[in-house]
């Protein structure tokens, strides 16, 4: 098995990946390592069986992921249905994706591309990120916020529009079990 979906099921579960009873049921029983894990395959090499699979399972857990997306190695999928990463999006190392979050490209504008999202970001229920925008590393993005400018390190925001507080250690207890 990849390091990267050790990584993944290290961050979703809290426990190293091991041979073991308690390590498969949970392969086959938790919905978003199970598509996490068909994810990362199909990133690496897409057939068309792999690609069914993975359109099979958006449709019945709403994760809607696009296999061009570059993600780093320990994302972290919290109550995951309805999630969506667009085309071309870019996220960093262990990061949160939470429930109806939405990142994706911006298509025309000043801001037309898709969102860079850098280390130890944790993004919360219902929050929208678009537009090529970069948001750093250790940042906290609250439940419900609209995000389309950049975001510096170190950074919690709020709201719609989002506000920014500058904050060390904004993720801290929000991001963890990092890889």
């Amino acid at each position: 098995m990849r390091a990267e979906i050790k990584d993944d099921y290290y961050r979703m579960t809290g426990e190293k990946y091991s041979i073991s009873a308690k390590t498969l049921a949970t392969l086959l029983f938790s919905h978003q390592i199970r598509y996490m894990r068909l994810w990362r395959k199909a990133n690496k090499k897409m057939t068309i069986f792999r690609r069914l699979r993975l359109w099979y399972y958006s449709r019945k857990y709403g994760l809607e992921i696009s296999p061009t997306a570059n993600i780093g190695k320990g994302l972290y999928l919290g109550h995951p249905y309805n999630i969506t990463v667009g085309i071309g999006v870019k996220i960093g190392n262990n990061v949160n994706l939470h429930k109806g979050c939405t990142i994706g490209r911006e298509n025309r504008g000043k801001r037309e591309g898709a969102p860079t999202i850098g280390n130890c970001v944790s993004i919360g229920i219902n929050s929208t990120i678009v537009g090529k925008i970069t948001i750093g590393s250790d940042v906290m993005i609250a439940p419900n916020s609209f995000v389309n400018f950049d975001v510096p390190d170190h950074s919690v925001v709020i709201g719609n529009p989002g506000i920014i507080h500058e904050k060390e250690n904004a993720t801290q207890g929000y991001v963890a079990f990092l890889v």
